[in-house]
């Protein structure tokens, strides 16, 4: 039964590839027919090659989308994330295709037929995407979930995740609840196995995955049933795992220090180091090479409005709790802390100036930053830096708050996309959250998908103070 389940998973997927596979060889072959229509001769000679061409084109251009992550039928993509990945898919998969026709010249398509090729192709894949969301929208291939628990732990699943926005990759059939555990979630979600055994309950209900979220685990998970389960080729999974892959968060109150340590990620090997500093060199270095004459115009502007300092400096906590300093262009009045005393900026801050509410609003006070990356005190995408006074606080009142100093901290991160601008212990912890995930799980497609998206936040200003 799981099986099937498994397979009907999978068929979807290759339906889906088979699907925009030929939509792309099509591209092709209607490209190749607008560009050669007055030019017969031509279209025959490359019609003796088409097919192989286009093979190689969907080829190349579908193994970009799997790489990153569109044939992945359970992960959850934003309208916005599903452009900029597909976007970048075909930037990724043409760059590709020019390489290959620089080894393999006979393979070559002509500049005329790639460009309508790419651009016919991008248009194809979305009608089918938004075809094959009509059709499968529906519950059909979602993850079909059970929770092992029915406390305060699973009941996180209801209160964090009650959206239908939230759920467009899981369905949950129903909670479990523990023996001898509190019950909160609500009659009507609890499911009884009665003597049949957990095992069974999840074959006959069909369950794709078994969430484990017992308020206590010690003497009160079935493992024998669990190890059946996984046996039978049934996901078997912590509450940890299902809020980092569903919610892109780690929950810090059902974490503990053992899953951090065994559940991977943490990547600080040398490729992903010196990858990292070469994609921050190469980010730096074009947005300053682009941003300079505004820099120019803010730092007047900056001057002209109240003739003081153009910059601000503080001393800000980095990677492994090291100091460093952090410039930028001055936003607030030369006594906006007079006492000396560090104070979170707040919503329509009146220590801001006239000129510094549109510079922190539009980001633009950020620009002299890039100087840290290129240094090395910063990388272009990772957690915020905080002031030592406040680190100091954070570090007593959240717990592992410290972890989001073992990377560099960075220009925008993904905090910063998911939740606004902090300015309490409480907006920490939220935050830290989502930090820790960056921590956990970053890494070089990761870094682009956050800074593509990140010029969405300065556009519409979210999140600004």
């Amino acid at each position: 039964m799981k099986s099937s389940q498994a397979s009907r998973k999978a068929r979807a997927a290759r339906i889906l590839w088979i699907a925009e596979a030929i939509v792309l060889m099509a591209a092709v072959m209607a490209a190749a027919w607008i560009r050669f229509h007055n030019e017969p001769e031509y279209h025959v000679v490359f019609v003796e090659q088409a097919p192989i061409r286009a093979v190689l084109v969907a080829l190349f251009l579908t193994g970009a989308m799997a790489a990153f992550g569109l044939y992945q039928v359970h992960v959850r993509h934003t309208r916005l994330d599903f452009i900029l990945r597909l976007t970048l898919s075909f930037a990724f998969g043409g760059i590709g295709l020019v390489v290959l026709y620089y080894l393999i010249p006979a393979t070559y398509i002509g500049r005329g037929v790639q460009a309508m090729s790419l651009a016919l192709g991008l248009l194809g894949v979305c009608l089918v995407r938004l075809t094959w969301m009509r059709i499968y929208g529906s519950d059909v291939l979602k993850q079909r979930i059970l929770i092992f628990g029915a406390g305060k732990n699973a009941d996180l699943i209801n209160s964090r995740m009650r959206r239908k926005s939230d759920r467009r990759s899981f369905l949950v059939l129903g909670f479990v609840p523990v023996p001898g555990q509190p019950v909160l979630v609500s009659e009507d979600l609890l499911v009884r196995p009665g003597e049949e055994g957990l095992a069974e309950l999840v074959e006959r209900m069909q369950i794709d995955e078994l969430v484990i979220a017992p308020d206590e685990r010690r003497g009160g998970l079935p493992m024998e049933e669990m190890l059946l389960c996984v046996q039978r080729g049934v996901s078997v999974v912590d509450l940890s795992s299902f809020f980092e892959r569903e919610a892109g968060m780690v929950q810090l109150n059902v974490v503990d220090p053992s899953w951090l340590v065994f559940s991977g990620g943490f990547d600080y090997s040398t490729p992903r180091r010196l990858s990292k500093r070469f994609f921050d060199l190469a980010a730096a270095l074009a947005l300053l090479l682009i941003a300079w004459p505004l820099m120019l115009l803010v730092a007047l502007a900056v001057w002209v409005e109240s003739g003081g300092p153009i910059f601000y400096s503080q001393t800000r906590v980095g990677e492994r709790g090291r100091h460093f300093t952090l410039t930028k262009f001055r936003s607030m009045r030369v006594d906006a802390e007079k006492d000396g005393v560090a104070i979170w900026a707040s919503k329509d801050d009146d220590r801001s100036t006239r000129v510094g509410k549109f510079i922190r609003k539009t980001r633009l006070d950020e620009l002299p930053q890039l100087v840290a990356v290129i240094r090395g005190d910063m990388s272009f995408v990772g957690p915020r830096p905080e002031r030592p006074h406040f680190v100091d606080m954070l570090n007593d009142e959240i717990r592992y708050y410290g972890v989001r100093h073992s990377v560099k901290p960075g220009l925008t991160g993904w905090a910063q996309l998911r939740y606004p601008y902090g300015a309490s212990v409480r907006d920490a912890e939220e935050k830290l959250k989502f930090d820790l995930f960056y921590v956990k799980n970053h890494g070089l497609v990761f870094d682009l998908m956050i800074l593509l998206q990140t010029v969405e936040v300065v556009l519409f200003g979210r999140g600004a103070r």
